[in-house]
């Protein structure tokens, strides 16, 4: 039997508990009531945006690659102020999140050409969220046959391309729309 090696070097940080982020060359301006941990928040002050993995910014908004990815091209969308719950959100807050999330989807349909997508969002701990303090939606493309033996024997899944890769893909599509 031929063995096939995967390779996923990111997945290392996670399973080891070490998410080492780029250290910005300046002390990051962080805006006001932001949480100076949370890595959402940094990418809201830092605008190395290849480094931070973030792929898209609006006034209020912003859309940053997942660095745990569930499937190739696992997208994060988050207010730029740091908030936990829905009604902290203001009206434009709200408006801006959904036309950035239906901006998203159009962008990985192009690049990816995924057949659905999972998309929602984790509120409070015991729900799931990791990031309990910052909202963020999650934007999951999803393929027929994406539930493979790998993830059911194994529980591993297998990410076919680097996040590097799928950074400057996304950031093309979004500069040609």
């Amino acid at each position: 039997m031929a063995f096939e090696h995967i390779w996923a070097p990111w997945r290392l940080g996670y399973i080891v508990g070490e998410e080492k982020l780029p250290e910005p060359e300046e002390p990051l301006d962080l805006l006001p009531d932001a949480d100076p941990e949370c890595f959402l928040c940094q990418c809201v002050a830092d605008r190395a945006d290849r480094e931070r993995l973030t792929v898209c910014r609006g006034q209020q908004a912003l859309t940053v690659l997942n660095r745990y990815p569930y499937t190739n091209g696992h997208l994060l969308i988050a207010p730029t102020r740091h908030l936990p719950r829905l009604d902290q959100l203001s009206d434009d807050e709200h408006l801006e999140l959904a036309q950035m999330t239906t901006r998203m989807v159009e962008a990985l349909e192009k690049v990816l050409s995924p057949e659905g997508f999972n998309i929602g969002l984790n509120l409070g701990r015991e729900a799931g969220a990791g990031l309990p303090g910052h909202l963020h939606w999650h934007v999951v493309p999803r393929w027929n046959g994406d539930t493979n033996f790998m993830t059911s024997l194994a529980g591993i899944r297998v990410i076919p391309q680097s996040l590097d890769a799928l950074w400057e893909a996304l950031t093309d599509a979004l500069a040609k729309q």
